[in-house]
């Protein structure tokens, strides 16, 4: 593949005939602080489809969780708001949507699983009366008794032993693994069609996060529900998910399959990430594992430019000026890198971008002299 040589933007991958299930558009959710304003998810898109998994990578800060966080429509607002962008879930912008008509699709058709099972589930009640006031809240025509046999069903479904009687215990009472499965159970009692895990492993040791991640995997194919994994670990990735989006400071810089992205990672972010982790086909011997230089930059008010420049060992100079636009560089395959695009279409962009830079420094200056004479 010619790195110069610009593709037009797939639009979906082998699914695109489909309807996706979810179709997140040009999401931008902000936060307003002392400081300045924080871009945390800054135009990000992707679609899911039915029973699809999509993987969700970065460092700390990227705006993974923020993003899912707007999709459950869970922003604290002040200081968080959505400012742009749809989110469209069965044809419907859940943005749009009164609260009354989101309660029937969050924790109903969109269900969470957090990082940390024991700061979602109540310690003063059952698992018994967590689970069936779920239920019974997205079913009104589901009596008590059948919600708890519907509860103890999903908790034999996710591997709990002696179901019938473990659903009367408080959650202190299970272990780290068995308090995932029981969050599972319960974003999955109801159904949903889309099941969004935040780092679900994360507070669990490595034997018990594999059997997590394999029973999510087995579920989304026995329930044919879409899954959503935010993580840092590509582990998790090459092992879970059909498509992934790697985002760094609020936008997704690449997107494709997954098998694709690792065969053939575009952006040098990406394959920063990849190079970084221990591979065991390859014989390392004593060399050290590839690093990625410098921090994750401060989403306050971020110039226009590439956010990964001071960190990138290929950047140029337009990188330094302009954000790049969005290419296609295979079958669903896009990344946003000054390096995919041909050397005409960068001049331009640097030419107008230092143009652009020019104006609004003799502007500040006209601000600044009008201010001093104001005094």
């Amino acid at each position: 593949m010619n790195k110069n040589k610009t593709m037009p933007a797939a639009a979906h991958t082998e699914n695109s005939t489909d309807t996706a299930l979810l179709d997140v558009k040009d999401l931008k959710t902000y936060f307003l602080t002392d400081a300045g304003i924080v871009k945390a998810v800054d135009g990000v898109s992707f679609t899911l489809h039915e029973g699809e998994t999509l993987g969700l990578v970065g460092e700390s800060g990227s705006g993974k969780s923020v993003t899912n966080l707007s999709i459950m429509r869970l922003i604290p607002s002040p200081p968080g708001k959505i400012v742009g962008g749809e989110i469209v879930f069965e044809g419907q912008d859940i943005l749009k949507l009164p609260e009354k008509e989101l309660r029937k699709i969050r924790g109903n058709k969109v269900s969470m699983i957090f990082q940390d099972p024991m700061t979602s589930l109540n310690p003063f009640l059952k698992i018994s009366t967590q689970m069936v006031e779920t239920i019974m809240l997205h079913n009104k025509d589901v009596s008590k008794k059948e919600a708890l046999e519907r509860s103890i069903e999903m908790l034999k479904l996710v591997g709990i032993p002696s179901a019938e009687k473990r659903i009367f215990s408080y959650p202190h009472q299970f272990s780290g693994g068995m308090r995932q499965r029981v969050m599972i159970a319960m974003a999955l009692s109801c159904n949903a069609k889309v099941l969004i895990a935040d780092e679900p492993t994360t507070a669990l040791d490595v034997t018990i996060q594999a059997q997590i991640l394999e029973l999510i995997k087995d579920l989304s194919v026995k329930l044919k529900t879409a899954v959503i994994i935010i993580t840092h670990d590509l582990g998790v990735v090459a092992g879970m998910c059909d498509k992934v989006c790697v985002m760094y400071a609020g936008r997704i810089v690449e997107k494709a399959d997954t098998d694709d992205l690792y065969a053939s990672p575009s952006h040098p972010y990406t394959e920063g990430l990849i190079m970084s982790v221990p591979r065991m086909d390859v014989a390392h011997k004593n060399d050290r594992l590839f690093s990625i230089e410098g921090q994750p930059p401060n989403v306050i008010d971020l110039p226009p430019c590439c956010p990964f420049h001071p960190r990138c060992h290929k950047d140029m100079e337009v990188c330094r000026h302009a954000y790049p636009p969005t290419v296609g560089v295979g079958s669903g395959h896009e990344v946003s890198c000054w390096l995919y695009v041909d050397e005409a279409q960068r001049n331009l962009a640097l030419e107008k971008a230092l143009a652009d830079e020019q104006h609004a420094a003799a502007d500040a200056v006209q601000t600044n002299a009008r201010k001093e004479a104001a005094k």
